[in-house]
């Protein structure tokens, strides 16, 4: 058996009822909250923090304090394109796993040509990011997907029941033959039709009850199985490291 941890932490950025969007940045309690589960895999989005023009530091900073502090892990972090018209949230995905990661590959999620209004102005959506690599478990080869997709709130009613960036991960999913497991944030405020769409690719969901958000009530964060999975339980774990709460599942595999 082992365990799956999925969090989009927010780049460390804590939650605060009353200021949410000007909460203090506590790196330290993200780590704190990542090693209190134990997870043997740690899937993580918005790792860092956007800067002006989407400028991307080398090394990473939040990952690299990260993969200092979460020394039995092998790590994996990748930014997406360098975009100017980044917004002020989190970027980039993060892949941690107990035993050796291999077979890395970072997938490039075009953003469809449409406008959308940020605080009063008209702005375009950037590409996202779908990441992978494989793994052995148990004596068991395992490949991990883990991907963050454009926010609903970019996006009309009929376009989020449609993504183009779902159908690419779709596709990935499709063509692994073998365990496999994809973790994210997806954004997709009305989940049934990903959950849905996912289920026609032979991807089943840990868990499409409980709210894994902060800010409104949606089931945003996923853990994604094969058949060659089983899933022996799960729980949404409130964290007041994040905009986003913890899902934890554990798995055992099917011989």
């Amino acid at each position: 058996m082992f365990k799956v941890l999925q969090f989009n932490m927010q780049f460390g950025q804590m939650w605060d009822d009353a200021y949410p969007d000007h909460a203090p940045v506590n790196l330290d309690l993200t780590i704190a909250e990542i090693r209190s589960h134990d997870a043997d895999i740690v899937l993580l989005q918005e790792v860092e923090q956007v800067t002006p023009l989407g400028v991307q530091h080398n090394p990473p900073p939040n990952y690299t304090k990260l993969r200092a502090a979460l020394s039995g892990y092998d790590g994996y972090f990748s930014w997406r394109k360098i975009d100017p018209r980044e917004l002020p949230f989190g970027v980039g995905l993060a892949i941690f796993s107990k035993t050796p990661l291999r077979d890395t590959l970072s997938h490039d999620l075009p953003s469809p040509a449409i406008e959308f209004e940020f605080h009063g102005q008209k702005r375009t959506p950037t590409n996202r990011l779908l990441l992978g690599a494989m793994t052995t478990l148990a004596g068991h080869d395992i490949r991990i997907f883990n991907t963050h997709l454009l926010a609903f709130f970019m996006l009309s009613p009929t376009a989020e029941e449609d993504d183009g960036q779902r159908q690419i991960v779709v596709e990935q999913l499709r063509a692994s033959k073998g365990p496999t497991l994809l973790g994210g944030d997806f954004n997709v405020s009305k989940h049934e039709s990903l959950v849905r769409q996912f289920a026609d690719a032979g991807y089943s969901a840990v868990q499409t009850e409980k709210v894994t958000w902060r800010r409104r009530p949606y089931v945003l964060d996923h853990i994604f199985y094969s058949r060659h999975l089983r899933p022996v339980r799960h729980a949404v774990k409130p964290t007041p490291a994040s905009d986003h709460h913890i899902l934890v599942a554990e798995f055992e595999f099917v011989d």
